[in-house]
């Protein structure tokens, strides 16, 4: 393990500590409060953990890899950018009305089943779980911008860094959106609006935001910023389409998420795109986006998207961006222990099982 990984992985500890507190604290507030309010922090706490902690990685390894040496300090930006995270995910599954999140009923399931327990009837305990879930991501993407608004740094670094929070929060938006316009529209998607919302939904604010912050936080020079903005957009494409491969080919178990789901909304991802270029997508589009739609329906219509090559273009378009992210790489004037590292992410990014 370099020294780079090591650090990273001793730093594991103090996010995770950092974390604990940060909840502890506000579900003591919110005990003074109401026991329902508190209850929701605790859903709140278990939603953010079992998670990759991709973010708060880049953080830190863009920092010490570009000469920062204040462990404490990268970890409130790294921890500022996993509590954005877990906004987006907990507002992610109320979108898609999904109630399952890493394997584990997620807030909206939690709130649903505690109203029932408190006597209401179906229709009231859903309003319960959206609520919570709603409420719990605005909590989560204010605790984002708390942490970089008091970091002790000076004014001229904070502004940058709560710029580029604001960026990654401005592009998601965006892209949420257009992953939702995209899945209702009568026509399929094209390949290119499919990767243009694949980076403003998952790779500003997943790879390209938490590199460039670990840079600003470091005072790195402006080409490695850039550089590391290229590579994070480049290699967080690549990622979300082999996590959209996983959505319908991934084995739940491993997963944590429905194999099924992404076909029931009519999520239009890489592999959709391509499908929709082929002959069988007539059949395809049948059962896409039907909400009904059966586990031996959805063995029917894996089989159509590899049959006809979506699966294969969707891995080759995945690997094609991991040779972009690294032509980045190779081509920046950046410490050779963070390239290193760097490239090791880029190929973990597509050879992965969840």
């Amino acid at each position: 393990m370099t020294d780079l990984a090591s650090a990273a992985a001793a730093a594991d500890l103090d996010l995770e500590h950092e974390l604990g507190a940060i909840f502890a604290d506000a579900h003591r507030r919110a005990g003074d409060l109401d026991p329902h309010y508190a209850a929701l922090w605790t859903s709140l706490a278990r939603q953010s953990s079992g998670g990759k902690r991709i973010r708060p990685h880049l953080v830190r390894l863009a920092y010490r890899g570009l000469g920062g040496t204040d462990a404490q300090l990268s970890t409130r930006v790294a921890v500022a950018f996993e509590l954005l995270h877990t906004a987006f995910l907990i507002h992610d599954d109320v979108i898609d009305r999904d109630t399952v999140r890493r394997g584990d009923p997620n807030i909206t399931a939690r709130f649903a089943a505690r109203a029932l327990r408190n006597g209401t009837d179906e229709r009231t305990s859903a309003i319960w779980g959206e609520t919570a879930a709603v409420l719990a991501g605005d909590l989560a993407l204010s605790l984002a911008h708390r942490e970089i608004a008091l970091l002790q740094v000076d004014a001229g670094r904070r502004g940058r860094l709560l710029d580029i929070l604001d960026r990654a929060v401005f592009i998601s938006a965006a892209g949420e959106l257009a992953d939702v316009v995209n899945a209702g529209a009568p026509e399929p998607t094209s390949m290119p609006r499919v990767l243009t919302t694949l980076e403003q939904k998952t790779a500003v604010y997943s790879f390209e935001c938490p590199l460039a912050a670990g840079a600003v936080l470091a005072g790195a020079p402006e080409s490695s910023i850039a550089a590391l903005e290229r590579f994070g957009r480049f290699i967080g494409i690549a990622f979300q389409i082999t996590d959209d491969v996983l959505g319908v080919f991934g084995d739940p178990a491993v997963t944590g998420k429905s194999a099924a789901s992404d076909l029931r909304e009519g999520k239009r991802t890489a592999l959709i795109a391509h499908a929709a270029t082929t002959a069988d997508w007539p059949r395809i589009a049948v059962g896409l986006g039907d909400p009904s739609l059966d586990d031996a329906e959805a063995d029917e219509l894996r089989e159509m998207l590899r049959g006809c090559g979506a699966l294969d273009a969707a891995l080759e378009l995945a690997e094609e961006h991991v040779t972009l992210a690294r032509y980045e790489l190779d081509s920046a004037d950046l410490p050779p222990e963070l390239t290193a590292e760097l490239g090791a992410i880029a190929r973990r990014a597509v050879e992965r099982a969840r």
